[in-house]
């Protein structure tokens, strides 16, 4: 039994402790939410500009281009953006540099301008990493401090660049490793995020409203419905994940150069953008997002086109992030299942929407939260349902091959953590350890 001075002193270090991470996550929340408002600005006002200039995507390849060549000569030390951000958590890695605030925030901006089809969670992720970082090596702050910080930046600026800050809280410790949430930062990611976006808000900022998801109970043959939806989600999910890849593998084994890469990717998506006949499937697409929700007469192939505008444009090097383009993809294909499976639209397209990339990024404790911000209490089952399936059949595969597996998905615990993507080029496969019963006590 502890005596009352042990017990007194454990309260006033966690006291000590909480009062630090609401500290530091109040600062790093600050700057992600400024970082993530200017460029919700910025991005706003292209969109806007290409929409009443759309002869502006032809420039696109040249944009591919100009950016390239920037990235080639300032950028190579940041070129892995989120992987780079993952690998520094795990690996103690060097500071991340500042400058990746500004490059990504302003290749991401030319990537809308000109009509690639990219999203902005990258984007505010390393934002606010990098933010985060350079705050944690002008502080001194330990090894342990660094870690707990980059997770705040991550969450402080996945939830407020899209007004979700529980779910940017959860998504900033649950991407780390595959399965598992990374609690030690949980304080300060909470705070981050919570602050993050209400300095977002403060200073003008508004996100896009969902329609709220109708109350329906649950019931076998629901759970039925939901099944042969996460199997669609996860085939899409790894459709995208695979596309992706390979488009980039390819294209950096036959042209090393990044400006060349961007400017044949621009060419793929201006053609594909001619032959389409519509600007739909450029830039974030939250019109035809929205659209989902209600239309009984939605392009049953509209997920299809967003996923091969995308694949292509991330693929190619283009700047951004995958959230909103996958958004559109999984409440596209919603509303395409809700119609064959007959689950009312609204509450389709939104668990396809936050299905989708929760099985790509293998978070589906974020996402599943992140639908309840952004539609409402009466999604949580559903969403969390097939989050859940779908997170499990997409496999040991990710948009973030730098993701970190302990333990794979069938249960078998892993000798050492390694990245996805040195998993899947094992062979053979990495040891695996039986997870030992816990001694029975005497």
């Amino acid at each position: 039994m502890s005596s009352p001075s042990q017990s007194h002193s454990t309260t006033a270090t966690r006291v000590s402790a909480l009062l630090r991470w609401g500290a530091l996550g109040s600062v790093v929340g600050v700057a992600c939410g400024l970082a993530s408002a200017l460029f919700l600005w910025l991005l706003d006002r292209a969109t806007a500009l290409r929409g009443a200039h759309e002869t502006l995507v032809y420039a696109l390849p040249l944009a591919g281009l100009g950016v390239g060549w920037l990235y080639d000569r300032f950028g190579k030390p940041i070129k892995g953006g989120n992987n780079l951000v993952i690998d520094t958590l795990h690996d103690e890695g060097p500071e991340i540099p500042l400058r990746m605030a500004p490059m990504v925030l302003a290749g991401t901006v030319l990537t809308h301008l000109f009509g690639g089809s990219a999203g902005r969670e990258g984007t505010a992720v390393q934002m606010g990493a990098s933010l985060a970082d350079w705050i944690s090596h002008r502080l001194g702050a330990t090894k342990a401090l660094r870690r707990q910080l980059l997770s705040a930046g991550v969450a402080g600026g996945f939830g407020s660049v899209f007004g979700t800050p529980v779910a940017g809280a959860v998504f900033g410790l649950e991407v780390v490793v595959l399965g598992n949430v990374e609690y030690e930062a949980l304080v300060p990611a909470l705070v981050a995020s919570v602050v993050g976006d209400m300095t977002t808000r403060a200073v003008g900022i508004e996100h896009a409203h969902y329609p709220a998801a109708p109350v329906l109970a649950l019931s076998p043959l629901l759970l039925a419905k939901w099944v042969v939806f996460a199997a669609a989600v996860a085939l899409t999910a790894t459709t995208f994940i695979e596309a992706t890849h390979f488009i980039k593998r390819r294209a950096e084994a036959r042209v090393p150069q990044l400006g060349y890469r961007m400017l044949l990717g621009g060419l793929a998506v201006v053609a594909m953008w001619k032959v389409a006949g519509t600007s739909d499937y450029l830039g974030l697409g939250t019109p035809m997002i929205l659209r989902a929700f209600d239309d009984p007469h939605y392009p049953v192939y509209a997920f299809a086109l967003k996923l091969a505008f995308t694949a292509v444009t991330l693929g190619a090097g283009f700047l951004g992030g995958e959230v909103t383009p996958l958004f559109f993809v999984g409440a596209a294909l919603g509303n395409v299942l809700a119609r064959i499976l007959g689950i009312p639209l609204e509450l389709g397209a939104a668990v396809g929407m936050a299905a989708v990339f929760g099985a790509a990024s293998n978070t589906p404790l974020a996402l599943s939260i992140m639908a309840v911000e952004l539609c409402g209490s009466s999604v949580l089952p559903h969403a969390a349902i097939v989050c859940g399936l779908a997170y499990v059949m997409v496999g040991h595969r990710s948009i973030y091959p730098a993701q970190r597996m302990r333990r794979v998905k069938g249960g078998a615990v892993l000798a050492t953590a390694i990245a996805l993507r040195e998993w899947a080029a094992a062979k053979p496969a990495p040891s695996l350890r039986r997870r030992e019963p816990p001694p029975k006590e005497p």
